[in-house]
């Protein structure tokens, strides 16, 4: 079995696309993209630590302190606005790649 490489780029958009469907599994995404399914996972497990084990989804803001949890909420938001723009790149690679392959 030969082991592949892939760019850090690839990982990360491979690990965007698995989030940005929320009823997706890792074993379809995988087999859409040509990756190993355990490979696929460790990359999300590998990504969860890196965010400091975050949940596919964002937590709701805990009732405290009132700025408390202002700042939790602008934290989240501002999280889920990097995801959103991530995968909007996505997006925006994959149309222009089909876009290229679809001339005659």
């Amino acid at each position: 079995m030969v082991n592949k490489h892939y760019p850090p780029e690839f990982k990360a958009e491979a690990v965007a696309l698995y989030r940005s469907r929320p009823g997706a599994t890792i074993a379809s995404i995988a087999d859409d993209l040509g990756v190993n399914r355990e490979t696929l996972r460790s990359w999300v497990r590998l990504d969860d630590e890196r965010r400091g084990g975050g949940a596919r989804t964002p937590r709701p803001a805990v009732a405290g302190g009132e700025a408390a949890s202002v700042e939790q909420e602008n934290a989240e938001l501002r999280r889920r606005v990097r995801e959103l723009e991530e995968e909007r790149d996505i997006l925006r690679k994959a149309a222009r790649y089909f876009a290229g392959e679809t001339r005659w």
